[in-house]
Parts: C-alpha cells; sequence; structure tokens
C-alpha cells in the first residue's frame, strides 16, 4: 500500500484586484495551503455553497457585488461556522470587536511570513507538527 499524502488546508481567497489577489494566492500556496481563489465576495459565497473543504476564508474587506469583504466574513460565520476568516485591507484598520468571532485582521501591505503564520496558527489542528521546521524555513527566507 503506498503513502497517502497529507491534506493540505484549503483557504479561499478573495480579492478583486487581479495582481493583489495572484501575489497572496501565490504567499499562501508557498506556505503550503491549497488556494481557491474568488473576484467578488458574490462569487465566493457560490464557491463555499459548492464545496465542503474550504479551512479558511482570506478576503480583503472592500470588494464588489451585493456584501463586502466584512458582509462576507459575517455571513460565512453564521452559515459555515468552522471556516476560519483572515479579513484585510490597505484603507481601514479593524479591531477585534469588528470582526466575526475568531477572526483576524492583516493591513496591507501584509507580509509571506504574516500570512502564513496567521494561517498556520487558524489551521493548527490540521497538522501540528508540521508547522515547525516551515516557520523556520519562512524566517530564513526573509534574511536573506
Amino acid at each position: 500500500m503506498g503513502l497517502v499524502e497529507p491534506r493540505r488546508p484549503v483557504v479561499l481567497v478573495v480579492e478583486d484586484e487581479y495582481l493583489l489577489r495572484l501575489n497572496a494566492a501565490d504567499m499562501i500556496r508557498a506556505a503550503d495551503f491549497q488556494v481557491i481563489e474568488a473576484a467578488s465576495a458574490d462569487e465566493a459565497i457560490a464557491i463555499l455553497e459548492s464545496r465542503d473543504d474550504i479551512a479558511v476564508v482570506f478576503t480583503d474587506i472592500q470588494t464588489p457585488g451585493s456584501m463586502d469583504g466584512l458582509k462576507l466574513a459575517r455571513a460565512d460565520r453564521g452559515r459555515w461556522p468552522p471556516i476560519k476568516i483572515v479579513t484585510t485591507s490597505g484603507q481601514r484598520i479593524m479591531e477585534e470587536i469588528d470582526l466575526p468571532e475568531g477572526g483576524r485582521f492583516l493591513s496591507k501591505p501584509y507580509s509571506a511570513i504574516e500570512v502564513s503564520g496567521v494561517l498556520r496558527e487558524l489551521t493548527l489542528e490540521h497538522d501540528p507538527e508540521k508547522w515547525g521546521p516551515v516557520l523556520q524555513k519562512d524566517h530564513a527566507q526573509t534574511k536573506r
């Protein structure tokens, strides 16, 4: 029997600006997560309704469509409570009280270390022993 590769947590990246979405997705993939991308909150809701493997929604607060990223985060918390939420913005600073319970906020521009750190913290239950060596690798890359 062959070895089974551990399943990587899936992160849904919601960002309307293509280059920012691409950059975030690249950072998240480099941190060893699977990535699904959406350009709006409406597209994200459709993805969430069709999949049951999303571990984290990583969303910009300013998104086009029928709801912004903060409303998306609240909808996620109400409909899919196990999904973790990370909100981002380069224009607003969010306090913990502004976010759904357990939600996190990253201010733009964010670094790969910040992104990987918050995602690992939120998804620690997937494979806690895996993250130690990866964090050391990330830290070594930032010193170059």
